[in-house]
């Protein structure tokens, strides 16, 4: 059954979901209604707009059901990683071997959102002394105490050096409570100068030789502790492997993204997008079925297009989105104030660019985690979103502050002061807490004025 594109309620997907049924719905193992993951806590899925596709239907149930990967991994005795910070470059090793699995700790970071702050993370947090001056990242202290969302891993791996000061922190107090990490150092990046061997990254910053042979003996120490965890060596051909199946899922998601963001009528919420860029940093404990899942969402996205069918309207104004939000009802506020999202950078977007295939493999994991653009200067990052606003030809930019968050104190001037000199955009800073309710009438003002201030400028031209 395919429906003209639209938002519904969560009570709406549910009579979506009989009709689905009722015409052969193909379900995958994780299928099943959305509305049941209110019996798990995740009350906030009452309060989104949801895609009414059934590819975005297996998009988030995917999503939802991580958990239970997890613990079934850990029953069939899968060894299991929590690989914190990188985003993106050690589980494309750790999932070079068929029997280990990655993720990443730190996405409990939204529990707090999904869970309307009943889940206690954020109060095991502050009762372990990091309180709300920290950035909410700090649910992952709780989560690793509550034992409650997560199996607990059989190796932690967190990289640092060039990382945000908060997830230091926090990792570093987590370490000290009886979690022990294998700490790998990132390097601060640096443009090389007279007498460096220069050496072009993925996504177009560049570093020097030094830099890369540096990152790549710390990525060595981890592949060691990978190999003596599984007992299987990670060989050249393994690694291979693995980098061209990572590359194969960041394919489907630059083309996603292409499709998406640059069609003229919105093919594909903000709030799925989100989710589905998420994918790709860690697979959600499962590569091969991430694959199927954003495959599924092209080919919705594609279907749309060749149709012509959309959301919003053609003047929805283009914005760009610069940092992800505590709370996911704030993707869907933009939109109800007249916008749609054409562009992104949600602090991982390195994790998009394609893995070098023409080089050793150890040295290409090195390449890509130097190209992360937090692992540079702001102006570097800055210069990227730039990039980026004029490839998929935004309008505006949003920059949503995470509250607490170090870096976002310094970075959000600079970025803003670049996209206004270099490209004369309209620029909006804003902030937004795990739960935003108190807030939305206020982000509703200042999203609107962002929206009507782009198409009055329209006008004008």
């Amino acid at each position: 059954m395919n429906l003209d594109p639209a938002q519904i309620t969560l009570v709406e997907w549910g009579r979506r979901f009989g009709e689905l049924k009722q015409s052969g719905l193909p379900e995958p193992s994780y299928g099943g209604p959305l509305e049941r993951h209110l019996l798990d806590g995740d009350f906030r899925l009452a309060k989104l707009k949801f895609d009414n596709s059934q590819a975005a239907l297996n998009l988030w149930n995917f999503l939802l059901t991580e958990e239970d990967r997890l613990y079934a991994d850990r029953l069939v005795g899968r060894k299991i990683i929590g690989t914190m910070k990188d985003l993106g470059t050690i589980p494309v090793m750790a999932y070079s071997l068929p029997d280990v699995t990655a993720f990443y700790p730190d996405g409990t970071w939204w529990a707090p959102c999904v869970m309307e702050l009943s889940s206690g993370v954020l109060a095991v947090a502050d009762s372990l002394g990091l309180d709300e001056s920290f950035c909410p990242v700090r649910a992952m202290l709780g989560a690793f105490v509550s034992k409650a969302h997560f199996p607990n891993p059989d190796l932690l791996v967190c990289s640092v050096g060039a990382t945000c000061d908060d997830f230091s922190a926090i990792a570093q107090r987590l370490n000290g409570i009886g979690y022990p990490i294998l700490w790998w150092e990132i390097l601060h990046r640096r443009k090389p100068e007279s007498g460096d061997v220069p050496v072009q990254l993925p996504g177009g910053f560049q570093c020097t030789a030094d830099q890369v042979l540096f990152v790549e003996n710390e990525l060595l120490r981890v592949k060691k502790a990978i190999e003596s965890l599984a007992g299987v060596a990670i060989t050249n051909d393994k690694l291979t492997d693995g980098i061209r199946a990572a590359n194969e899922v960041r394919a489907i998601l630059r083309e996603l993204r292409r499709m998406v963001f640059t069609a003229d009528v919105c093919p594909l919420p903000a709030l799925e997008m989100l989710v589905a860029e998420m994918l790709v940093i860690h697979f959600c404990s499962d590569r091969k079925e991430s694959v199927i899942v954003l495959s599924g969402l092209l080919a919705e996205v594609r279907r749309r297009i060749l149709l012509g069918r959309g959301l919003f309207g053609s003047d929805a104004v283009r914005v760009f989105w610069v940092n992800p939000v505590a709370d996911l009802r704030v993707m869907n506020l933009l939109e109800e104030c007249g916008g749609r999202i054409c562009g992104t950078d949600y602090l991982f977007c390195h994790a998009f660019d394609a893995i070098p295939e023409d080089v050793e493999p150890m040295k290409a994991l090195a390449m890509m985690a130097l190209a992360d653009p937090m692992v540079g200067s702001a102006g570097d990052r800055s210069q990227r979103i730039c990039n980026d606003i004029k490839y998929f030809g935004a309008e505006a930019v949003v920059i949503s502050r995470i509250p607490g968050a170090s870096h976002c104190a310094t970075e959000g001037p600079i970025i803003a002061d670049t996209v206004r000199e270099q490209l004369g955009l309209p620029v909006v800073e804003i902030e937004v807490p795990p739960l935003a309710d108190a807030m939305l009438p206020a982000l509703n003002t200042r999203l609107t004025a962002l929206i009507e201030t782009v198409k009055a400028g329209r006008i004008q031209v």
